[in-house]
């Protein structure tokens, strides 16, 4: 291409003083509304029964369909995803230090540190961004009692190595699974591996509560323990037998829930498609991947992750990141920087650029895109075309950004 040809497409970009071509803002996460008319019938349910919290029909309702759908003996519906580790993780009785992955949304560490239990991280695996076992293996000291092990971009991790792992050492096994409702291991739904799995059913999830999240256990013993804690301990009437906290499940978000999981074929079918799209379009941009599904897994497709490698692509992730923002299209880089590198991670053990190799690379080089029924065909080929634009011209955009602007941390 001359150079004049490409100065044009440069000043076309809004960075650089361009105009765009559209209004319409384009968000990762935006939620899947279910029929309006469904949800507001079901609210107007629970505001004539004047029960609107304290197990209601509709949380035990929302419960039973997960509960069949994903073939789990137990779903205990709670407030939100994070309230829903610290519980699990208080029912299994944990302490000391509990291995978690690097790489995975900081709620993984919190749930444990909030517990006054020591969240000790981990390296990925390179390929899938999942957590490695080898590295888990590693992370195991005397004060260790159990693995976290999170389902990144809501994608099964290798949980039979895990299950290896936490069976030569003795310890309690558990997953955040907040994004991987429908997800699948060897055609098992998640849901049903080690002692519990916990979803999410924040806005920004395939379905979505508003907010909300579910422990999930074939193991009577931690239900039983869970639905105690998520009500304050409270067994009964007047009757408190433990430590508890206020963890439940509202109607109204329940009532959402109950709605949105009607419409989960669908959000799956939208969420397909979209990503098939992506992958098609992208699939000859230099340095651009499309971060694929591992074999013997089923996912919800609800996050499009690429990679965005700088010395391929000639454009680091960030500086790609502030042009497309600038474009009104909002991707997000998670996890960046790693929980290693967030507070009070970073200053209780001080990381150095050799603990957590993968951590560091794959934090400095994703991006989520945005998909959903909230994106259309015509937004995904404008995403797509700005993509390509941007790594065929990204030495001239380099060189005219300012300095400082998306460089690497």
């Amino acid at each position: 291409m001359t150079t004049s040809r490409s100065s044009a497409f440069v000043d076309s970009l809004v960075a650089f003083g361009g105009t765009s071509t559209t209004d319409r803002v384009l968000y990762v996460g935006r939620p899947n509304i279910p029929d309006r008319e469904a949800v507001l019938a079901r609210v107007g349910a629970a505001l004539d029964r004047k029960w609107l919290s304290n197990d209601g029909p509709m949380v035990r309702e929302f419960e039973e369909v997960i509960e069949a759908r994903l073939g789990v003996r137990h779903c205990v519906a709670v407030a939100n995803a994070t309230q829903g580790l610290s519980i699990t993780a208080a029912a299994l009785g944990l302490h000391g230090e509990v291995v978690v992955p690097a790489f995975t949304f900081v709620a993984t560490a919190h749930s444990l540190a909030w517990l006054g239990i020591t969240p000790v991280f981990c390296d990925i695996d390179r390929r899938s961004h999942q957590i490695d076992p080898a590295a888990v293996e590693a992370a195991i000291t005397e004060r260790t009692t159990g693995i976290l092990a999170a389902h990144t971009w809501g994608r099964p991790c290798d949980i039979d190595a895990l299950d290896a792992v936490a069976a030569r050492h003795g310890l309690q096994l558990f997953f955040d699974a907040a994004p991987a409702y429908g997800a699948s291991y060897q055609r098992t739904s998640i849901g049903n591996f080690g002692r519990a799995e916990i979803l999410s059913f924040h806005a920004t999830k395939i379905v979505n509560c508003g907010e909300g999240g579910a422990i999930l256990t074939n193991d009577d013993e931690i239900a039983a323990a869970a639905r105690l804690m998520r009500t304050f301990g409270f067994a009964d009437t007047d009757l408190v037998t433990s430590i508890g906290t206020n963890a439940k499940m509202s109607e109204l978000a329940a009532a959402m829930g109950i709605c949105s999981l009607s419409e989960f074929d669908h959000y799956l079918d939208v969420n397909v498609r979209n990503f098939e799209q992506y992958t098609s379009a992208l699939a000859d941009v230099p340095g651009i991947t499309v971060v694929p599904c591992e074999p013997n897994t089923g996912i919800n497709y609800n996050n499009v992750v690429i990679e965005v490698d700088p010395q391929v692509a000639g454009i680091h992730r960030d500086l790609m990141l502030e042009m497309l923002t600038a474009e009104q299209i909002l991707v997000r880089r998670y996890f960046w920087p790693g929980c290693h590198r967030m507070e009070p991670y970073r200053s209780l053990r001080p990381p150095t650029d050799t603990d957590f190799p993968v951590t560091d690379e794959v934090a400095a080089r994703v991006l989520s895109l945005p998909t959903g029924t909230g994106v259309e065909a015509g937004d995904i080929e404008r995403v797509c075309h700005l993509i390509a634009g941007l790594v065929e011209h990204g030495a001239e955009i380099t060189r005219r950004a300012p300095a400082g602007t998306g460089s690497p941390p």
